[in-house]
């Protein structure tokens, strides 16, 4: 498994639309085309704009499952929380790496776990919590088709109760 690593990389696997989403999280994908990778040498490298005639799947040069985790300040302010849910999405995603299509994958966290249930930045339980809620949302993504990903429009998953 490939991680993405530059802005026009994340840009691109967002744009290619949600495949799954549930309370806290949205999983993005673009699907690569196996003939459509160039070779190393004429792949722009940095953050800059794509070489003319070349598409967004310019930006993955190895044909592999990729996959980027966002996390934002805006919903996890403390960075040890913030560096906690990458460290889940990215064992989760290498866990689900054989069911997921050769396609460019984001994570996106778009809401916030409510801080009075979770007061640790670290615990256990919220750890659990958004294990589990991955393992939703990457289970939602492989029973989807590749193809069918991009069109179909995911339905939005309700939180559970706190006990």
């Amino acid at each position: 498994m490939q991680r993405l690593k530059t802005r026009p990389q994340f840009q691109a696997a967002m744009a290619g639309g949600t495949v799954s989403r549930t309370a806290h999280f949205a999983l993005h994908r673009l699907v690569l085309t196996a003939g459509s990778s160039p070779a190393a040498s004429t792949s722009p490298s940095g953050p800059g704009p794509l070489l003319s005639g070349q598409g967004p799947q310019a930006l993955f040069v190895v044909p592999d499952v990729w996959l980027g985790a966002m996390v934002p300040k805006r919903w996890a302010r403390r960075a040890v929380t913030r560096n906690t849910i990458k460290r889940q999405i990215y064992t989760v995603g290498a866990a689900f790496e054989a069911q997921l299509p050769q396609a460019a994958h984001v994570v996106r966290l778009r809401t916030a776990f409510d801080r009075k249930q979770f007061v640790s930045a670290t615990s256990d339980q919220l750890k659990q919590a958004v294990r589990a809620e991955l393992l939703q949302l990457f289970g939602q993504a492989t029973k989807r088709p590749p193809s069918a990903a991009a069109k179909a429009e995911p339905a939005v998953v309700a939180p559970e109760a706190a006990p």
